[in-house]
Parts: C-alpha cells; structure tokens; sequence
C-alpha cells in the first residue's frame, strides 16, 4: 500500500516521545523492551523481504507500529493520562505554528485521549500524515496476545486484508516474550505488578512458570511468518529446558 513520505524527523520524535512515556514503566515493559521488539522486527522485515520480494511490506509502518506497540498497554493505564497530556501540549503547539493541521488536531482538546487512540494521535501531533498514523493504530490494535485470543479470525482477516506488517511486529513482540529474555520479563512482572493478579497469598514465583504453560509456549504455534517461527523455536526450547531444570530444583526442596 502507498502511503505518503514520512517526515524525516518523524522517527526520533517518536523514539523520543516513547522513551519518555515508557520511562517509569517496570523493566518488563520499559523502553528496552520496546527497542528490542523494533531490532526484533526489523530483522524479521529484512528476512522476509529476502525470502519473498513480491511481498510489498512498508519498512516505515514496521518500524512505528513497533515503536508504539505498548504505548497504550492496559496494564500500565495509570501512565495514559501523563501521555494523553504530552500529545495535548504537542498538538496545541502545532495548532500555533501550522493552521492547516487544526482540525485533526483539535478533535481531543476538551478532554483526555482515547488510549484506544493514543497511537493515532501521537503520531499526527508528530507531524505524520493521517492515513500513515490510521494504519499504524490499526496494527498496533491488534498486536496482543489477549486480542488475538478474543478474535483470532479478525487478526488473520487483517493481515490477509492488506496489514502485512501486523504479523512482523506480532512476531517481534511475541519472541522477546519468549526464551532468556521471556523468563527474565515474566519473573521481573511477577515482582513488580504480579500481586495484582494473583489470589490473596499466592504472590509466590511459581505463578511465573505457569505463565509459562498459560501463554509463553503457546506463542510458537501463533507465530505469522517464517522467520517468526524459526526464531521462536529456538527460544521455546529455552523455555521448556528452563522449566525442567525448575522442576528438578523444586523437587529437591520438597
């Protein structure tokens, strides 16, 4: 699909803007996480491309829909108002320097932005053009895991419709989920939000390894494109070695 140039600037403004936003947020879901899930992606694009060059992906697509993949998580809401106020004060700058975008920009001035509109916003008060920002908002909609599971034809119906670059970063964000990297952001969650969603006395580290079999190992067979699955493959088998040598010590302390 055709799009029209991004700004040139566009990237490091929503690097920035991520960094900031995402800056308070526990090691599971911090800025690191959202820089590892675009290299992540980025190689996924290279490899795809490599294997079908029919295939038109938009590498600038990938690369925000990555970026801002997590800028709205559910788990993290109490962060959306200090975001929505960051996009307000950008949007009411541009409003003063550039009359042409008032419009668009204008439509969450009396009140909060929609977290299920953050992404689309973000990136119009950064200056990208509306179509580029819809369907980054689009991809970045349907990314969870949570959302697939409540509808996974709608998912699939996206990507064969058109949103390619929806299962790159699915995949990206999936396998840094998974394998050395996976365990050491489901044990650091665990500590950090996990009493949240544990019964009362049940906040103990064996909630992480069956998080483990409730969603980690599953994400192999979800995975939407080839390199997706190579990769995930291996770092599913860490999971699983990991898993055993738990068991092991476990037994040993009974």
């Amino acid at each position: 699909m055709s799009l029209p140039p991004t700004p040139q600037n566009l990237f490091t403004e929503i690097t920035e803007f991520v960094t900031k936003c995402m800056a308070s947020h526990d090691p599971s879901h911090n800025p690191q996480h959202v820089h590892r899930v675009v290299s992540l992606a980025n190689r996924i694009l290279a490899r795809e491309t490599a294997r079908n060059p029919a295939t038109a992906y938009n590498a600038d697509v990938v690369h925000l829909a990555a970026l801002l993949h997590d800028i709205g998580d559910r788990k993290y809401l109490s962060q959306v108002a200090a975001i929505s106020e960051s996009i307000q004060g950008k949007q009411q700058h541009q409003q003063q320097q550039q009359q042409q975008q008032q419009d668009s920009l204008a439509k969450e001035e009396a009140g909060s932005v929609d977290p299920q509109r953050l992404v689309y916003y973000a990136l119009v008060a950064h200056g990208a053009h509306e179509e580029l920002a819809e369907r980054v908002q689009m991809i970045v909609s349907h990314v969870s895991y949570t959302t697939e599971r409540a509808d996974p034809e709608k998912v699939r119906r996206l990507i064969q419709d058109g949103y390619l670059e929806l299962a790159i970063v699915q995949d990206a964000d999936r396998l840094d989920a998974i394998g050395a990297v996976g365990i050491g952001r489901c044990f650091t969650f665990l500590g950090a939000k996990g009493k949240n969603f544990c019964p009362e006395g049940m906040w103990v580290m064996d909630n992480a390894i069956d998080h483990f079999e409730d969603k980690l190992v599953k994400l192999e067979g979800m995975m939407k494109t080839e390199t997706g699955r190579e990769m995930a493959r291996v770092r599913t088998a860490r999971l699983q070695e990991f898993q055993g040598w738990w068991a092991d010590e476990m037994a040993d302390a009974v």
